[in-house]
């Protein structure tokens, strides 16, 4: 890659390892920053912005900035610029056609982006022992939750921390010790087997932060994001349940702190866009199909509609309602086949 790939890119790293989490004024002059140099050197991306007869010339305000189709990172290696990748995420899946890859040229730049967006919403890693619960993820290779986990169990001061498959014995008795010991404590969880280990477990531990997943799909009836958090705290006696908004495809993360609602960060902001017509935006407080900027995904795509249906409020907070039906998929996806090819 030539010099000035690199010191573009060195540049914009500096940028984003200098913006403040809640700068949004300066992450939106950073936006149009970004995808001037994503639309020179991914491939991908500018192919899918030419079929939709947009130019750098033509985005003059960050609003106007296009969103890459996730399923992208299905059939293409979505890259900016030429690289061999040290780590590759994938999503989850039945078999290797419809997974997700996202390769990922620096690991470490994802490990300090968790760390730094933890610490805008929470208190330092150090502070906390993080105990997770994440069947499905485990056992599966290259999920981006486990890296991030990894990396908080490792920095954290509490030896108690770590994963727990289907030992639901030995978490229970880590939790007991913690709340015992007055320990700040981290129960992160998807949702099936939080509701699982709490129905053998009942606990009352007002301190405890539960962080959810998601994750109901394929294994229990589906609730409402309220109904699973009102049940969690009655089962876990905590009023401290949250979520994480994260996947494959993002090198960011949002989360709920203290409703359902997910707030934004400088790194990642999100848009909706209208279900029928998924190039034009959706009026804040109707369900659209979320679409995310990621700044943090400098060697991939910072711009991406997703397939999940939300609402998106005036303040910048945003809800996840679900996921966009085989149909509306279709939809919004035909402006792809054109560079599958």
């Amino acid at each position: 890659m030539d010099t000035s790939f690199e010191s573009q890119r060195n540049l914009l790293l500096d940028h984003l390892k200098n913006l403040n989490t809640n700068d949004f004024q300066s992450a939106d002059a950073l936006k149009l920053q970004m995808f001037r140099f994503q639309y020179k050197y991914n491939s991908i991306y500018q192919n899918y912005c030419k079929s939709l007869r947009i130019s750098p010339d033509l985005v003059q305000e960050s609003r106007d900035i296009p969103f890459l189709p996730i399923t992208a990172f299905k059939y293409h290696d979505v890259k900016t610029g030429c690289f061999e990748a040290t780590m590759v995420f994938g999503s989850s899946g039945t078999t290797g056609t419809n997974r997700s890859f996202h390769f990922v040229r620096d690991l470490q730049h994802y490990i300090d982006n968790t760390v730094q967006l933890w610490q805008h919403y929470f208190d330092s890693v150090e502070q906390y022992c993080f105990l997770a619960l994440l069947p499905g993820y485990l056992e599966r290779e290259g999920s981006s939750l486990i890296s991030m986990i990894t990396h908080f169990i490792k920095i954290s001061k509490h030896k108690q921390s770590g994963f727990y498959l289907r030992n639901h014995d030995d978490l229970f008795e880590k939790l007991s010790e913690c709340q015992q010991n007055e320990i700040p404590t981290v129960l992160f969880g998807v949702s099936h087997a939080l509701l699982d280990f709490s129905e053998k477990y009942p606990l009352s531990y007002p301190d405890l932060m539960i962080m959810e997943t998601g994750g109901m799909k394929g294994h229990l009836p589906e609730i409402t994001k309220s109904e699973l958090h009102t049940l969690l705290s009655v089962r876990f006696g905590s009023k401290h349940i949250h979520s994480e908004y994260g996947m494959t495809e993002l090198m960011s993360q949002a989360y709920a702190t203290d409703s359902i609602l997910f707030r934004p960060n400088a790194l990642l902001q999100v848009k909706t866009h209208q279900i029928n017509d998924p190039l034009t935006e959706e009026k804040h407080g109707k369900t659209g199909i979320i679409c995310v900027t990621d700044l943090a995904n400098i060697d991939s795509c910072s711009f991406i509609q997703t397939e999940d249906t939300g609402i998106l409020y005036p303040d910048g907070s945003f809800e996840i309602m679900g996921r966009l039906d085989a149909s509306d998929i279709r939809g919004c996806n035909l402006l792809l086949e054109d560079i599958r090819s």
